[in-house]
């Protein structure tokens, strides 16, 4: 399962969305499960709202659900988030934690926390903030999902990353004592 939790909004890349998802479904013949949650632009909202009803593999829900948002980062294994920008980005670090791989465009935080994983990181990335990248993106994240065995370290390793703050104050300190 994909999933994009998020504001609706271009700089998001939430507006790729709706083409992603008609792309992505027709293309692996519907095996492949997308979960969407979010709000904000009505057009891309109507759009996704279209399409729930005409694919039995996708699922959206409206709004700002934090419990829910954990539920799905616990549940899928792939969280895509194809920002435009991103200066920081948490959602790639929760889905991290949870063992899901983030399938992230490379920009901003997203470079800094996703490495990709034919560079020895955990996670993909695609270059472009465009419907064929993410659909590659998500092709090879499928082409991994059906290696067991690359899938099952690449969720161990996402699971041991450690963003926390103390980690970061040491290398600030010994930056400052060099």
């Amino acid at each position: 399962m994909f999933a994009f939790i998020g504001r609706f909004a271009t700089e998001k890349g939430a507006d790729l969305m709706p083409d992603v998802v008609w792309r992505s479904v027709k293309q692996s013949y519907g095996a492949l499960n997308i979960m969407i949650l979010g709000s904000g632009n009505t057009y891309i909202e109507n759009k996704l709202k279209e399409y729930e009803y005409t694919y039995s593999n996708f699922a959206l829900d409206l709004g700002y659900k934090e419990h829910l948002s954990h539920k799905i980062y616990a549940s899928a294994d792939f969280l895509l988030m194809p920002s435009r920008v991103e200066p920081c980005g948490l959602n790639q670090m929760y889905s991290m934690r949870y063992g899901t791989v983030p399938v992230v465009r490379y920009t901003g935080g997203l470079r800094d926390t996703v490495e990709d994983i034919s560079t020895g990181g955990a996670g993909l990335n695609f270059t472009y903030p465009g419907v064929d990248d993410i659909v590659h993106a998500m092709n090879r994240a499928l082409e991994i999902y059906n290696q067991k065995g690359v899938m099952e370290d690449l969720i161990h390793a996402n699971m041991n990353f450690d963003f926390a703050w103390e980690k970061s104050a040491e290398k600030y300190i010994a930056l400052y004592n060099s």
